[in-house]
């Protein structure tokens, strides 16, 4: 019974004595100024290294998607080319794709380049010839129609243009617009130049810059005539409900089309673009994984620095019976406290700026008087952003566990500090 009164009271793991002692130590007096201002700075560098982290990969992933649906949206997933011979017989080939499970719309298509000019400027155009019910399915075109009309697309002589090409040639709906092909008439002088004016009657505007300022939708049999094709397409596009599944899709297209075909997929057509976006969104990822390395860093030097001011404490705390387990978990818990409260923060910093983001670069160019996202450089007319839940979740784990790791050798430390060697020196 007395050895049982002599017994020192042992308090459970992480007990309320161990995080009281935890956040006594976290609130430094003045003489350990300079802790607590290594402690702040190591907030700092987890709060901005998550928050940037889902940030840029936000943003990445915006542009991805958003690039992904734009591109997607104008081009089909598929290109059906022929081969051997001339496709004369594309609309019975076009019908037969378009009865295959999983397929969208088969578009045949006259694609040719020509310079459009204006009374005011000029510029290089890719024109691209379409039946009128085709580019009425392409939805990317037809819900985006910001002046004038598609109807009676194929009767007349009139051409859809994009946005930015409208406002480079200074027209609008309405006006005329002169085509140059470089392919035209046979004469004993040579091959001259076709020119012929043609009606803008619609203008659309799709988002990315690159096509608003390049593409130019002729009605078919006008496009066959312009560009000296007696009965024949330049290519079948054909759109699926689903991209990722495209492989599948191209052994079903090559037996519906019942002839010789080349195709060629969205994946091949846009390989060098897609595979740089994913090479910079990875190296990206691990730039800034190394700030809040750093901020993990900064936690180790603060808790040593720590462990080696409160020398004397820890003596006293073992000579009045606390455990090294119990020494080590408040050590524990002051590093882990910084790291987590950090990531914590750094996250909802991370996803506030997401969901707000186009708005903020609003504001920062009205106030800088700069123009913060060029469309003419990144394509896209706003600042995309889409927040993936597991990677923000990956951010977040692996900053939990960095800041973690960071506490383990001053802790380790902290606990095997000997009493007698720390009490001789005060």
């Amino acid at each position: 019974m007395d050895n049982a009164m002599n017994e020192p009271l042992r308090t459970s793991p992480f007990g309320a004595f161990e995080w009281m002692l935890s956040s006594r130590y976290l609130r430094a007096r003045r003489k350990e100024g300079f802790i607590s201002v290594i402690a702040g700075f190591s907030f700092l560098g987890i709060m901005l290294g998550v928050a940037t982290l889902i940030i840029v990969m936000a943003v990445m992933n915006g542009f991805r998607k958003e690039l992904l649906d734009k591109i997607l949206g104008l081009n089909g997933h598929l290109l059906v080319q022929p081969l051997e011979s001339p496709l004369t017989d594309w609309k019975d080939v076009a019908e037969r794709i378009n009865t295959v499970t999983g397929i969208r719309l088969a578009a045949p298509i006259i694609e040719g380049q020509a310079l459009a000019s204006s009374p005011f400027n000029a510029a290089g155009v890719l024109v691209r010839g379409i039946r009128s019910k085709d580019l009425n399915n392409i939805t990317s075109i037809a819900k985006n129609i910001k002046q004038g009309t598609l109807d009676g697309f194929d009767e007349g002589q009139g051409v859809a243009i994009g946005r930015r090409l409208a406002d480079q040639l200074s027209i609008r709906a309405g006006d005329s617009v002169t085509l140059v092909a470089p392919k035209g008439a046979v004469t004993p002088m040579g091959t001259t130049p076709r020119i012929k004016p043609y009606k803008v009657a619609a203008v659309f505007e799709i988002g990315m810059s690159e096509y608003d300022a390049a593409f130019v939708f002729m009605p078919m049999t006008e496009a066959q005539a312009y560009f000296n094709r007696a009965g024949d397409v330049t290519a079948i596009e054909v759109y699926t409900t689903n991209p990722d599944r495209i492989d599948e899709f191209r052994k079903t297209v090559t037996e519906a089309a019942g002839r010789p075909v080349f195709l060629v997929d969205w994946r091949q057509r846009n390989s060098t673009f897609f595979n740089a976006l994913q090479v910079e969104r990875n190296v990206m990822f691990l730039i800034l994984t190394l700030i809040v390395l750093v901020a993990a860093l900064n936690i180790v030097s603060g808790l040593i620095m720590l462990v080696k001011d409160k020398g004397s404490d820890i003596a006293i705390l073992r000579t009045m019976g606390a455990s090294q387990g119990s020494i080590m978990r408040i050590f524990l818990i002051t590093g882990a406290a910084i790291g987590v409260v950090g990531t914590i923060v750094g996250f909802f910093v991370g996803l506030l700026i997401c969901l707000n983001i186009e708005s903020i670069r609003q504001f920062i160019s009205w106030v800088t008087s700069t123009e913060l996202f060029s469309p003419e450089l990144y394509f896209l007319s706003k600042l995309p952003a889409d927040v993936d839940a597991g990677e923000t979740s990956a951010v977040v784990i692996m900053a939990l566990t960095l800041s973690f790791l960071a506490t383990l050798y001053p802790s380790w430390r902290a606990a095997r500090l000997d009493p007698v060697e720390a009490l001789r020196y005060e």
